[in-house]
């Protein structure tokens, strides 16, 4: 009686899967550990800290612009062409995108790097948060003073507008420039490493 040929390779359990093709390698899991959702909620909250100061630094640099006392509580523009929301509104696009390069490469290395998706997440939540912090507290700054100074004032005396973005979608782009730096350098880092893996050789290739 002849004998079946041996089929080459591991006999396989009967509903087995297909085989995983050799070289291919499955998603890292996600790390959920303390450590990683301590770092992830501090890379989160230390954004948001710096969305305060970054409003800070916009009331202090954008113009504003020049208001004449028309009656009681009411003012109009001294200029109607004038360029200072312009200004104002590009000054917060430069700082929110500067503010979110900061916390994209400072995120990257306090924890994107080490811990991977869940301070990713803390990055560009922490940087939602920076952009509306922002706009706020700059907003709110010498607000008082300037409604104490349009209900006081005669008629005929000039003051400064209060500061308003008016380009809202500018908020957008603080977690947007947080998300491009550090997911860039993650993937320049996956990259390079992809790359000496491809470089060294295969075990048993080498000549005894």
């Amino acid at each position: 009686m002849s004998e079946l040929p041996e089929t080459s390779g591991a006999a396989r359990p009967r509903g087995a899967g297909p085989a995983r093709p050799s070289g291919t390698s499955q998603a890292p899991p996600v790390d959920a550990s303390p450590r990683a959702i301590g770092v992830s909620l501090a890379i989160a909250v230390g954004t948001a800290l710096l969305g305060l100061a970054a409003g800070y630094v916009w009331s202090l640099v954008a113009p504003r612009a020049l208001l004449v006392i028309v009656s009681h509580g009411e003012a109009s523009l001294v200029q109607a062409e004038t360029s200072a929301f312009i200004v104002a509104d590009y000054a917060f696009s430069l700082i929110a995108l500067a503010g979110g390069a900061v916390s994209g490469v400072l995120g990257y290395l306090l924890g994107v790097r080490r811990y991977g998706p869940l301070p990713m997440a803390g990055v560009l939540a922490g940087a939602v948060a920076a952009g509306y912090l922002a706009r706020w507290i700059g907003e709110q700054s010498g607000l008082a003073g300037f409604h104490h100074l349009l209900a006081t004032l005669p008629a005929g005396a000039h003051l400064h507008d209060s500061l308003t973005l008016r380009a809202t979608g500018a908020i957008a782009f603080w977690p947007l420039a947080a998300g491009l730096v550090a997911g860039g350098l993650e993937a320049f880092r996956t990259r390079g490493r992809r790359r000496g893996a491809a470089g060294q050789p295969a075990l048993g290739s080498r000549t005894g």
